[in-house]
């Protein structure tokens, strides 16, 4: 590699950097595509093995960056874009889920009424409106004519039993 040819032309895309990405972008109509472009010429001519004198040494950068700019399209247009990749799987998921997780979750069902099934019947009350109706702990204290305290002691014992019973059933 010559020291005449490649670091004049590495001072010149230098020096000239600012108006080579102000000329770059107006042809290319994206900055920065443009810097992109820029930075990975200034590589190429530092790793350049052609040792001949540059006459126009701007034209020349700028051939380089469009060449790599085309070349930085072309790759991303090969690429796929994060909705596309995003439809793609969506498309692969299975909805419907595998037999043994239906036949977990039939088990854990099953357990989970068990559970409910024995706990004391106003315990049992709040657990439904609270959990599966969405009523406030408010609204089921004045429903049930009791204290919201209560409301609170009841689920807390709930929760607390279903815990309890729940890690005993998921380690059979």
């Amino acid at each position: 590699m010559s020291d005449e040819v490649v670091p004049g032309l590495l001072d010149y895309l230098n020096k000239s950097y600012s108006n080579l990405k102000r000329r770059l972008t107006q042809v290319l109509g994206n900055a920065d595509l443009a810097s992109d472009a820029l930075h990975d010429t200034w590589v190429r001519v530092k790793d350049r093995g052609d040792q001949r004198p540059i006459e126009q040494p701007a034209a020349y950068l700028m051939r380089i960056a469009i060449n790599i700019a085309a070349d930085i399209q072309r790759r991303q247009r090969r690429c796929l874009s994060g909705e596309e990749v995003d439809a793609l799987l969506d498309e692969m998921i299975d909805p419907a889920p595998c037999p043994a997780r239906v036949a977990e979750a039939r088990s854990d069902i099953a357990a989970l009424s068990q559970i409910m099934s024995r706990m004391p019947e106003r315990r049992r009350v709040i657990m439904a409106l609270v959990h599966w109706e969405n009523v406030t702990q408010k609204e089921v204290a004045g429903r049930l004519g009791i204290s919201l305290r209560t409301v609170e002691y009841e689920l807390r014992r709930a929760h607390d039993e279903l815990n309890a019973q729940m890690d005993g059933h998921a380690r059979k």
